[in-house]
């Protein structure tokens, strides 16, 4: 409507679609600026579609910031105060989170989650994959090395760490229980691999499917650490939920494994991934990331996407 000036101050439609989605043009972005706002203001019914999270860009508007620096005077808990009153699972789903929790992770000294997402062409389980998990974990001491070759017998005294993977790819926890199962660790822990689901592939909008994937979004942010994939929203959303800090696995860019595999995120917010590259500014010169102080490029996505730091 923008491009065909379909819509001016002079010819107010009774309502206006809204695109914020992972294939959003430029022109869509826009709707977060003052430009755009002055007329949309005047719209009766605004209808929104979105898949990601966009909450970072609505800071690049002033006559937003007062009413959203009342609603989040701490800026990087904005997702998990949000999800925390919108996301209510049905009781078919909290029955299947508490139950899980109740019967693997509940008795555990310590939890960590895992959560693995491929995007490339060939998805399944790769070993680069596995093996970055592997140098993130044990680098980060989230996972301790493998000491011998004994069988682990596990007396009161040892401490207990549960390991929660999720992944479409069972492999990856069978590769770690492997690991585990037969061997003491390093430091004398005692690991236990848990994996809810192993579906092979995405199944949106099938109801069971998105069912299991709500529990474990749960279950990952009742854990204590957490490492998650980057660009995965499911890991998003974990995470913020838990108001965690998570080790986010960089992308791979081809069958190697990144150096450094993984950086440990300073604030709990999701990333807007497909953020206005230049704010409000109708220069392309201008790098979002730099505009406010609290709203950078996303640590998993080189100086792209957005997400909210506390100013501190």
């Amino acid at each position: 409507m923008l491009n065909n000036h379909a819509i001016s101050a002079n010819s107010t439609p009774p309502h206006l679609y809204l695109h914020i989605l992972h294939d959003s043009r430029d022109e869509d972005k826009m709707f977060f600026c003052p430009k755009d706002q002055t007329l949309i203001d005047k719209v009766p019914w605004l209808i929104v579609k979105a898949n990601v999270y966009f909450v970072p860009s609505l800071w690049f508007n002033p006559a937003f910031q007062t009413e959203l620096v009342k609603l989040f005077p701490r800026k990087e808990a904005v997702f998990h105060l949000l999800a925390k009153y919108i996301y209510h699972p049905t009781n078919e789903v909290w029955g299947m989170i508490t139950s899980y929790y109740k019967a693997h992770l509940a008795r555990a000294d310590e939890r960590l989650g895992i959560q693995i997402r491929v995007f490339s062409g060939g998805a399944g389980y790769l070993k680069n994959v596995m093996d970055q998990v592997l140098s993130c974990t044990q680098r980060e001491k989230l996972l301790p090395q493998v000491a011998g070759t004994q069988e682990v017998n596990v007396t009161q005294s040892q401490k207990v760490k549960a390991v929660l993977v999720t992944s479409l790819y069972p492999e990856y926890s069978d590769r770690l229980r492997n690991m585990f199962s037969k061997k003491d660790s390093s430091r004398g822990e005692v690991i236990k691999v848990y994996q809810p689901s192993g579906e092979r592939y995405q199944q949106t909008d099938k109801k069971i499917h998105d069912q299991k994937a709500l529990t474990e979004m749960y279950l990952l942010s009742l854990t204590d650490n957490v490492v998650t994939s980057a660009r995965s929203t499911f890991g998003y959303v974990a995470h913020s939920l838990g108001g965690l800090k998570p080790w986010l696995l960089y992308q791979p860019r081809d069958a190697s494994v990144p150096d450094p595999p993984c950086v440990r995120s300073t604030s709990i917010e999701p990333c807007h991934l497909t953020s206005p590259s230049h704010g409000c500014d109708a220069d392309w010169g201008t790098d979002s990331g730099k505009v406010l102080p609290f709203v950078k490029h996303c640590e998993d996505r080189d100086n792209d996407g957005l997400k909210l730091f506390d100013e501190l």
